[in-house]
């Protein structure tokens, strides 16, 4: 199912292509890095990446920002708040916040595909407040309750 999305592409990135996915199956589609000059990410450092585009989503969907594997397992680079979230009512440009996790500078180059953007469906919540819950085989076990 294809759901429309209005896509306005910014001034510093009207030369970059929109957001597309790749293969036949893909989930996510690559978010380019709408940079002005090469960038140098070094260990620890978080920059806050510009993607050049900004979006209406419909109501009841959400955009997610989330690393790309290769980037993350080769280089130690990801998405600071994975998932990074792009609500329906946001109008503003998209822009990646990444931190590098690696042991050794990581470079950016404009255009480059930096994260990758899921389209997801969203619900609300509607709060039924009561006394107590209902038993369940796990109860109230946390962190570390099956021994694993």
């Amino acid at each position: 199912m294809n759901i429309a999305v209005q896509i306005k592409k910014l001034s510093h990135g009207a030369d970059l292509p929109v957001p597309e996915y790749i293969t036949e199956h893909a989930a996510g589609m690559d978010l380019a890095a709408a940079i002005d000059h090469t960038l140098t990410i070094e260990p620890g450092e978080i920059v806050l990446i510009p993607s050049g585009i900004a979006v209406a989503l419909p109501p009841g969907y959400e955009f997610q920002i989330r690393p790309r594997s290769g980037l993350a397992v080769k280089h130690g680079l990801t998405v600071i708040n994975s998932p990074g979230t792009i609500d329906a009512d946001y109008r503003g440009e998209i822009k990646i916040g990444l931190i590098n996790l690696g042991r050794v500078a990581v470079i950016i180059k404009r255009g480059q595909r930096i994260a990758q953007m899921v389209l997801a469906q969203t619900l609300r919540t509607a709060w039924i407040q009561v006394e107590n819950l209902p038993a369940s085989d796990r109860g109230d076990g946390g962190f570390g309750h099956s021994g694993v």
